[in-house]
């Protein structure tokens, strides 16, 4: 899979440890930045992975931040982009087969790196649904509100 990894700076730690976990796994990653710790705003980091989803570059992204709130946020200001926010592996399969998610968040400080590297594993793993789920998906990027 092409996937597509970035953080703020408070999870670029976080960030460098999923990367090679995911390389290791057999996967093209795309690191969006940033490269250290110094402070950045993770709003800019969440716009740059959700346009490489949106427009197919990658298949997925994985979004970090302090809490994984305000990126997954970011993230989910494009329509064409299903983040959702995990801290543990059944709510990242869920997301995958329920809401198609195509970009994972997570926290780096409330989620360990053996549980992030769970969540990951869980949720590349599982497939979409479809069925049921299918309309309500639709309805995510075609709001008719």
């Amino acid at each position: 899979m092409r996937i597509a990894i970035a953080s703020d700076h408070a999870a670029v730690d976080l960030k460098a440890v999923l990367r090679e976990y995911l390389i290791g796994a057999g996967h093209e990653v795309a690191d969006l930045g940033p490269e250290t710790a110094d402070r950045v705003d993770y709003p800019d980091y969440g716009y740059k992975l959700a346009s490489v989803v949106a427009d197919g570059t990658v298949q997925f992204g994985v979004a970090l931040c302090g809490s994984g709130i305000g990126i997954s946020m970011a993230v989910n200001r494009d329509p064409a982009c299903r983040c959702a926010l995990v801290g543990e592996p059944l709510s990242a399969a869920l997301a995958r087969e329920h809401n198609d998610a195509n970009v994972i968040a997570m926290g780096a400080r409330l989620t360990g790196e053996d549980m992030a590297k769970a969540c990951l594993d869980a949720f590349f793993s599982t497939e979409f649904g479809g069925g049921r789920h299918a309309g309500r998906v639709e309805k995510l990027s075609n709001p008719s509100f």
